[in-house]
C-alpha cells in the first residue's frame, strides 16, 4: 500500500515538473492586433501589427528571417514595464499572418518600404517619435529605413545581432541549417517543444508564444502539394518523451519512418520557405556596417557575442560612434533567449538619450 502511495506520488511528481509547451495567446504581452491594409483598392497588401502602449515614443520592432512579430512578445512585456512607450510589432512581407502580392521580393528597398508605408497608414503624416529596432535581417532593414530616412521622426535605432562582417561570412552555411530542420510537426506543443530541445530558441516563455508565428497547421493533402513536398520520414508524429532527445535531431528518418499520415490529418508547416529568399541574403547585410555608423542619431548595438563585430564597427565603437553592449551567453535569437537581459540594454539606451521616461512602480502596478 505505501509502496502504491510512493509511485502514485512519484508519477503525480513527473507529470507537475513535465515542461508545459503548449502555445500561449499574443494577448498576454499585447494590447491590440490589427491588419493593416497597404496600397490601392485593387491591389493591396495586408500586414498583421501587434500593438501595446499609448505614450511616449514609438518602438517599431523588427523579427529576423523566418521569425515573426511575435518573438518579441515577452520582450515588449518586459519593456512596457521599464519605460513609457509605445510598441508596434509587424510580421515582414513572407512572415507570420502578413499577406502581400509579390511575398518573394525581400529586396532591402521594398522591404524598408514596407516599414514606411504601414507606420504611414497607422500614424499619417505626423507619427509619435519613433525608434527603430531590428533583429539579424530586420536589424539590416531598420539600419536602411533609418539611413534612407524612410521615417522622418525616427530618434534612435537599434540594431541587434547584425553585424555585415560576420553575417555575410555565415551566409554558406545558412542552407545546410535549413535541411537539417524537420519540415513539419505533428502538433504545435510538438513544434514548440523542438524548438526548445534543439536549441533554436532557449527560453520556454517566449518560444510558447513566438512559434505560433513560425508554423501553420494545413492538411496532408494541402501540404502534399507545396512546391517543396513533406516527406513522412520529415513529419514530428506524437511519440513518447524520448523521441525528441538528441538523437532524434540527429537521425529523425529512422524513427519517423514507422509513421504513417492518413489523408486528411493535420500538420503544421513552416510559414516561410527561408530558402527561396537566399537570393537577397547578401543584399540584405552588404554595407550595413557603413549605414550604420554614418546614421547621426543615437544608435545602439547589441551583440550575443563579441567575436561577431567586424573591422568597420569595431573602429567606429573605439571611436564612441555608437553605443554597443555584449549580452550573455545565447544563441542568435538573443531577444527570445534572454529578453531581460535586451529590455534592460534598450531602456538604459532611451533613458540616457532621453527618449523615453522612467516608469514609476507606482504607474505599473495600477
Amino acid at each position: 500500500m505505501c509502496e502504491e502511495t510512493l509511485d502514485s506520488e512519484q508519477s503525480t511528481s513527473e507529470a507537475c515538473s513535465k515542461p508545459d509547451y503548449s502555445p500561449v495567446s499574443w494577448r498576454e504581452y499585447f494590447d491590440e492586433m490589427e491588419d493593416v491594409s497597404v496600397g490601392a483598392d485593387d491591389s493591396r497588401d495586408v500586414f498583421r501589427i501587434y500593438k501595446a502602449g499609448n505614450t511616449g515614443p514609438l518602438l517599431v520592432l523588427l523579427h529576423g528571417g523566418g521569425h515573426s512579430a511575435l518573438s518579441w512578445a515577452v520582450f515588449t512585456r518586459v519593456i512596457a514595464s521599464k519605460v513609457n512607450c509605445r510598441v508596434l510589432s509587424m510580421d515582414l512581407r513572407g512572415h507570420g499572418d502578413t499577406l502581400v502580392r509579390q511575398a518573394d521580393d525581400f529586396s532591402t528597398q521594398t522591404m524598408s518600404s514596407d516599414i514606411a508605408n504601414v507606420i504611414g497608414v497607422c500614424y499619417g503624416d505626423t507619427p509619435p517619435p519613433i525608434v527603430l529596432i531590428g533583429h539579424g535581417v530586420g536589424g539590416a532593414i531598420a539600419v536602411y529605413t533609418a539611413s534612407n530616412m524612410l521615417l522622418t521622426t525616427t530618434v534612435g535605432l537599434v540594431a541587434i545581432d547584425v553585424v555585415e562582417g560576420s553575417a555575410t561570412d555565415a551566409l554558406h552555411s545558412i542552407q545546410d541549417l535549413l535541411k537539417e530542420r524537420p519540415k513539419s510537426f505533428k502538433s504545435m506543443d510538438h513544434a514548440i517543444e523542438w524548438s526548445i530541445k534543439s536549441g533554436q530558441i532557449k527560453n520556454l516563455e517566449s518560444a510558447r508564444v513566438s512559434m505560433v508565428g513560425q508554423v501553420k497547421r494545413c492538411e496532408v493533402e494541402e501540404a502534399e502539394t507545396l512546391e517543396q513536398t513533406i516527406p513522412v520520414s520529415d513529419v514530428v508524429m506524437e511519440r513518447n518523451e524520448e523521441f525528441y532527445d538528441q538523437s532524434y535531431v540527429d537521425d529523425k528518418e529512422n524513427v519517423a519512418s514507422e509513421v504513417n499520415l492518413n489523408e486528411g490529418q493535420s500538420v503544421y508547416v513552416w510559414r516561410i520557405n527561408l530558402s527561396k529568399s537566399e537570393k537577397y541574403w547578401d543584399g540584405w547585410f552588404r554595407g550595413t556596417s557603413n549605414l550604420f555608423l554614418a546614421f547621426n542619431l543615437p544608435k545602439l548595438l547589441l551583440l550575443a557575442g563579441i567575436d561577431r563585430l567586424d573591422r568597420a564597427l569595431t573602429i567606429g565603437q573605439m571611436q564612441g560612434k555608437f553605443m554597443m553592449q555584449v549580452l550573455p551567453p545565447c544563441g542568435h535569437a538573443v531577444l527570445e533567449d534572454k529578453p531581460e537581459k535586451v529590455a534592460d540594454a534598450v531602456a538604459s539606451f532611451l533613458l540616457r538619450h532621453k527618449l523615453a521616461e522612467a516608469r514609476s512602480v507606482d504607474s505599473f502596478t495600477r
